[in-house]
């Protein structure tokens, strides 16, 4: 049987995560759906659409979607509903999980990879964070699990953008590709979102292209992706003044942290936790030594490696190697060979809490050939 398609949908209180699952559950878009809810969730589900009282935990609806609440844990809810698909007792063609506004999608993407039984029943697919532009700046400044949530991402949602400034969405998109440039984003109108937006991602998927903006890794180009790559501030005040026409973007309505006391508008330098950064290097790895650190790392920094990614140039291989990871759990896959005229360049990505960058590079750097 192929592996089910698994997504988990996390996201801000209110920012439309119930909206959207109201829709997979009742339009009719010819797909089959099972959505996992999380029963703590702060807006139930149930309350609009489903009869209350019931004990049922797997309610079929009218569009053969399937609700499901998760009453024990995440896993025997998934074998459940595998092995009753597997008998034939339901027809569904992949999973939405949701998550409840405040909590961290780490160990609910963790379940996939840890425990067998899931993983021959499921792929996961993606990491979806709803984003509400009106409450997102307070949020993001007085809420950790907020800020986790964007830097799990592989593709952010920002709903009710049509309540605030063109500015201050502006200056919201800055700080969010800050603390994630590997998630697009995209404004949607209270969660509608085309399903084809939200579905088969493969945000976890070990082959796919390297998923940077390829303009973020080339350093030479002043683009707006520039500044993610922690440049020197002489590069990054250049870079403002050919940027000045976005300096209105924090007026009065500005209060990030980062800019108390500022006095004008530096929107580059964000002062969240949630931080991500770059390694490149043109050298060939050593195998040995680049698993001897990224292992060590990973045991002590797991807990604050939210998603990490790279495609790497490693000796003795003509292959590229893809790796992965989320908080201590790493994978990687020989891809594809290298063409003959492509460069040969290592790229990676680590998207993490107060990550120690300076200790990162420098070790990355001793595992070089």
């Amino acid at each position: 049987m192929a592996l089910i398609p698994a997504t988990i949908l996390t996201g801000f209180l209110g920012a439309g995560k119930t909206t959207l699952l109201k829709r997979v559950l009742t339009e009719a878009h010819g797909q089959k759906i099972a959505i996992i809810e999380n029963e703590f969730g702060e807006e139930n589900i149930d309350n609009d659409i489903l009869v209350s009282d019931t004990n049922e935990q797997i309610i079929q609806m009218s569009n053969g979607c399937i609700c499901c609440t998760i009453r024990e844990d995440l896993r025997t809810t998934l074998q459940t509903l595998a092995a009753q698909k597997r008998k034939g007792e339901l027809n569904f063609d992949r999973v939405v999980i949701e998550t409840t506004g405040l909590a961290d999608p780490g160990p609910v993407a963790q379940t996939f990879f840890m425990d067998d039984e899931i993983a021959e029943s499921f792929l996961l697919d993606s990491i979806l964070t709803l984003v509400d532009a009106k409450h997102a700046a307070q949020q993001l400044n007085d809420r950790q699990e907020a800020r986790r949530q964007v830097g799990f991402a592989d593709q952010i949602f920002i709903s009710k953008a049509d309540l605030v400034s063109k500015p201050e969405l502006e200056a919201l998109q800055h700080r969010l590709a800050h603390m994630n440039p590997r998630a697009p984003q995209k404004v949607v109108h209270f969660g509608e979102v085309s399903l084809a937006e939200v579905f088969d991602l493969r945000g976890f998927n070990l082959n796919a292209k390297l998923d940077i903006d390829p303009e973020f890794l080339k350093e030479e180009t002043p683009h707006v992706h520039d500044e993610h790559c922690g440049h020197d501030h002489d590069r990054d005040h250049a870079h403002e003044k050919a940027h000045d026409h976005h300096d209105h973007a924090h007026g009065e309505n500005c209060n990030h942290p980062s800019h108390q006391g500022e006095g004008h508008g530096h929107h580059h330098h964000f002062d969240d936790d949630v931080k991500s950064f770059v390694f490149k290097s043109d050298k060939p790895f050593d195998p040995a030594k680049l698993e001897d650190f990224l292992g060590a790392i990973v045991n002590v920094y797991g807990p604050r490696m939210l998603r990490y990614k790279g495609v790497l140039n490693m000796k003795g291989t003509e292959r590229k190697v893809i790796f992965q990871g989320v908080h201590q759990l790493m994978g990687s896959d020989l891809g594809p060979e290298w063409a003959a005229n492509e460069v040969k360049v290592s790229k990676m990505v680590f998207i993490g809490i107060d990550l120690p960058k300076d200790i990162l590079l420098q070790g990355l750097e001793q595992c070089l050939v």
